[in-house]
């Protein structure tokens, strides 16, 4: 890992280096998706939320019009699972399908062969900076996207404001440290009040950046996006860095690079960022809501209907996963950034 002249660096700039190092990141070296990886993800519990989410598209598609061109974007796609099966399932809407353009935002080129393994298709495209993508209407998706990009790290005491460091002297006794910052000089940077009514700010610079570009892209060609994520939407930001290695959580300070570095997205925060622009809103659910308004325990009736108990039994284990408020239903949220003027719900209807 190649350090700046300082070996005491912001805490982003270390979550950077341990997930993306070119040749050390964690991201970079190794899969990390799936029961043999350090954690699972929604779409490698059931291809049935991929089908879900490949359903609420074609509804999605329809409310801006069902445009001849849109482009399907997935922000950081994984192992590709979610998209394989998006694929498969667009093919039985033939007008829809033959419509799309899928494409895939990927920062690891370890990821990206991953996926061309898992995705075969002539239909898929890979693009590293999302600003160039064409423009047609584009519908992204980010599952778990937004909190595997690096975070910043203040707190307030005695009403000053410290950024979180980490001084990396020696790997072995990696510590934290703080120093003194201007939190006025930050905001002013970002044209976004962050600190109101603040203790501990969790805030990450490209994100924000990502957030920005997407809402103008929306504005300008049309589309939408689909964030699925585990957070929070309280107005008061709570420390949640954490990291995870074998399933299990870890020190951050220790197997630097072979543990997955992450947090817990504060959407009320993206809902006050997304609010500045003038012709773009947001709307919010939980996962919960979300899957089962969208039919997930009924396509699960249909489907196991005519297969073996046992089969029976692992697929609505899998399904109560998803749904069930003590595992991922009430902890990942689902938010839709899309234009004003389409009054869209569908998913979303509290």
């Amino acid at each position: 890992m190649k350090l700046a002249k300082t070996n005491n660096i912001p805490l982003d700039q270390f979550i950077n280096l341990a997930l993306y190092d070119k040749d050390k990141g964690y991201y970079m070296k190794k899969n990390p998706f799936g029961e043999d990886g350090d954690f699972i993800t929604a779409p490698n519990i059931t291809r049935l939320f991929s089908e879900i989410i490949a359903i609420w598209i074609i509804t999605f598609w329809k409310s801006i019009g069902s445009p001849k061109k849109f482009n399907l974007l997935e922000l950081g796609s994984g192992n590709g699972e979610m998209m394989k099966v998006i694929d498969e399932t667009l093919m039985n809407f033939p007008e829809c399908y033959n419509a799309c353009s899928f494409v895939i935002h990927e920062k690891s080129n370890y990821l990206i062969n991953e996926q061309k393994k898992n995705l075969n298709s002539q239909k898929f495209s890979w693009l590293k900076d999302i600003e160039k993508i064409n423009s047609n209407p584009t519908i992204f998706l980010a599952n778990e996207f937004f909190d595997s990009i690096p975070i910043k790290q203040f707190f307030k005491k005695k009403n000053v404001w410290f950024e979180r460091f980490v001084n990396l002297s020696d790997r072995k006794k990696a510590e934290f440290n703080e120093e003194k910052i201007d939190i006025e000089k930050i905001e002013k940077h970002l044209n976004f009040e962050i600190s109101k009514n603040q203790k501990v700010i969790e805030y990450s610079p490209d994100t924000f950046k990502y957030l920005r570009t997407i809402c103008n892209i929306i504005q300008k060609n049309d589309g939408g996006m689909l964030v699925i994520d585990y957070g929070y939407a309280d107005s008061k930001m709570h420390e949640t860095l954490q990291a995870v290695k074998n399933h299990k959580y870890s020190n951050i300070l220790e197997n630097i690079g072979d543990s997955d570095i992450t947090y817990n997205i504060n959407f009320h925060s993206f809902e006050k960022f997304i609010n500045q622009f003038k012709e773009i809103n947001s709307i919010f659910t939980n996962q919960k809501k979300f899957l089962t308004s969208m039919g997930i325990l009924q396509r699960a009736e249909i489907i196991s209907k005519n297969i073996a108990f046992s089969k029976k039994a692992d697929l609505f284990y899998r399904v109560r996963r998803l749904i069930d408020e003590k595992q991922m239903g009430e902890l990942f949220k689902v938010m839709l950034v899309k234009n004003k003027k389409n009054n869209f719900k569908t998913g979303f209807q509290n």
